[in-house]
């Protein structure tokens, strides 16, 4: 009997002995600083937003909006290395890993701190200073933008940026298309926890917004040419004469103004352009009796407000 004691307590000696060195492996990685953080940079590589916001010490900044704390915002992260693992003097620890966003390398380091362990046994951590950081956008144009195909709009005034918590590291293709504007997809890199990145995401018209903005104002001039009067009602043209007018004003579209379309804080602006009408009408003069016929071009300068409304319903106001 004694043998086989003395096997089954050294055999449990043994197990015990290989329990604590797989407790002790264990805290070395997976439940280490870095396995933590490892943890966190996989969920984002996964797309998991949810799993990664859970993870302790991920806490957003109140009144900042969280629009981007999802998975469909999350952009590539991949060949993910850890590049350091140093405990300060107060017990937190600086963990830098290095990968990939897109086409870029990059690296960053986070700050994590021990805290109550796990059946008194393994080690659990948690973000001493959250890994979330802010990118700030600005969005003169439009309030509306994409960001890797989620769609924003902005709820601020156009002239200022409104912040967004994102996850750190991430790349974010901000961008923006809708009927009328524009704007190309910009990769924006975020790699520093606690970081703000500045944003600006400018719009532009396109070609749909010009001819449409040009057939609206083309059927407006021929409209206008079908009134048999010298100045129009409501319209940009008209014609003065000094003799006696004799015969009813027939007018035309010799040449329609140019439209160019820019910004114009929050709106639109077609700036001031040269059209031409064309006017046929028989005049008398007050001095010999005399009839000429007037045949000519006449000139007319316009400038819009053009604002794109719900469902991008487009409203024209003339400037004069």
């Amino acid at each position: 009997m004694r043998p086989a004691l003395i096997s089954w307590t050294v055999g449990f000696a043994l197990l015990i002995l290989a329990f604590f060195g797989v407790v002790a492996l264990l805290n070395s990685t997976t439940y280490s600083a870095h396995g933590f953080v490892s943890s966190y940079l996989d969920d984002l590589n996964r797309h998991d937003a949810t799993t990664a916001r859970e993870l302790p010490g991920v806490n957003a900044p109140s009144g900042i909006a969280t629009n981007l704390l999802t998975d469909g915002s999350l952009g590539s992260i991949g060949n993910i290395r850890l590049t350091r693992d140093t405990a300060g003097s107060s017990g937190v620890h600086s963990v830098t890993f290095s990968y990939r966003l897109g086409s870029r390398t990059g690296s960053s380091t986070f700050e994590v701190e021990q805290t109550a362990s796990y059946l008194g046994l393994f080690s659990r951590w948690s973000f001493h200073r959250s890994p979330l950081a802010t990118v700030s956008v600005l969005a003169p144009n439009d309030p509306r933008f994409d960001v890797n195909g989620t769609r924003l709009a902005r709820s601020t005034d156009a002239a200022k940026p409104e912040a967004y918590v994102v996850f750190a590291p991430g790349l974010y293709a901000f961008s923006h298309k809708s009927t009328y504007l524009d704007a190309p997809a910009v990769d924006i890199p975020v790699t520093a926890p606690g970081a703000v990145t500045p944003v600006r995401v400018d719009a532009e018209p396109n070609s749909v917004f010009v001819r449409e903005v040009s057939k609206e104002l083309h059927e407006y001039y021929a409209k206008c040419a079908k009134q048999k009067v010298l100045f129009p009602t409501a319209c940009p043209f008209g014609k003065t004469f000094a003799n006696r007018v004799i015969s009813t004003p027939a007018w035309s579209i010799a040449k329609d103004p140019e439209v160019a379309i820019v910004p114009n804080q929050g709106s639109w602006l077609v700036p001031r352009q040269t059209g031409q009408a064309h006017l046929v009408v028989k005049v008398q003069s007050l001095f010999d009796g005399s009839v000429s016929t007037f045949n000519a071009d006449v000139p007319f300068f316009v400038s819009y407000k053009v604002t794109i409304g719900p469902a991008d319903h487009l409203t024209i106001t003339g400037l004069g």
